[in-house]
């Protein structure tokens, strides 16, 4: 069986032949240990030279439609051209979870 992480990696990689992905399960960092629901994405790829920010983003999510419909419930996305990855000296970290819950106002 092929997991959802496998699934997202190999889509990503046949679509972009990608200098650099990396498909991270972030499921555990959301109280989901067993679910695959929260993904991110770190990809730098040929295709993304002279595409805006969006542009980038909206090509992932056609490709990634099905997955984006039903499993997964969170995509961060790390889109990079190969100048802007090898300018980067690091990939953002993501965010605690809050838990899906109101924050005290206290």
């Amino acid at each position: 069986m092929t997991s959802l992480q496998q699934v997202i990696q190999q889509k990503l990689d046949s679509e972009f032949s990608p200098l650099h992905l990396e498909v991270i399960n972030e499921s555990h960092m959301h109280g989901t240990p067993s679910d695959d629901s929260h993904f991110k994405v770190i990809i730098a790829a040929e295709q993304f030279d002279g595409m805006r920010l969006l542009q980038r983003h909206r090509a992932i999510n056609k490709i990634l439609e099905d997955e984006l419909a039903g499993p997964v419930h969170a995509l961060a996305l790390h889109v990079y051209s190969p100048f802007e990855w090898h300018q980067l000296h690091e990939v953002p970290s993501s965010p605690v979870c809050r838990g899906g819950s109101t924050l005290d106002a206290n």
